[in-house]
């Protein structure tokens, strides 16, 4: 029998280091996580150089269980503008999913 997922909304700044703590960027660049882009727009912020894409990616491990799902701004050198890092909106450790809290309640 499979056992239930558990939900659990955190605010942006504990999702960010739950992140960074379970090493998921690094693993992605090393390959152990595969990326699938489900949104990419054209739009630079102010912040970033012209041609920067807004993207929002998915990264399953080996098996194929979605592990992260992150927003990230692509500039035209192939590199994560803002902080570097893609930004995680929800998390995958074990059977527990962590979402990012909705703020606006």
């Amino acid at each position: 029998m499979a056992r239930s997922r558990t939900y659990v909304s955190l605010p942006a700044a504990r999702l960010q280091a739950l992140f960074n703590r379970g090493h998921y960027w690094e693993r992605r660049q090393r390959g152990e996580l595969r990326e699938t882009v489900t949104y990419r727009k054209h739009r630079s912020p102010p912040s970033e150089p012209y041609c920067t894409h807004s993207m929002r990616v998915i990264w399953r491990d080996q098996r194929g269980t979605l592990v992260a799902d992150c927003h990230q701004y692509l500039r035209p050198d192939g590199t994560i503008g803002a902080s570097g890092k893609p930004d995680p909106k929800r998390l995958r450790v074990g059977n527990t999913v962590y979402v990012l809290a909705n703020l606006s309640r």
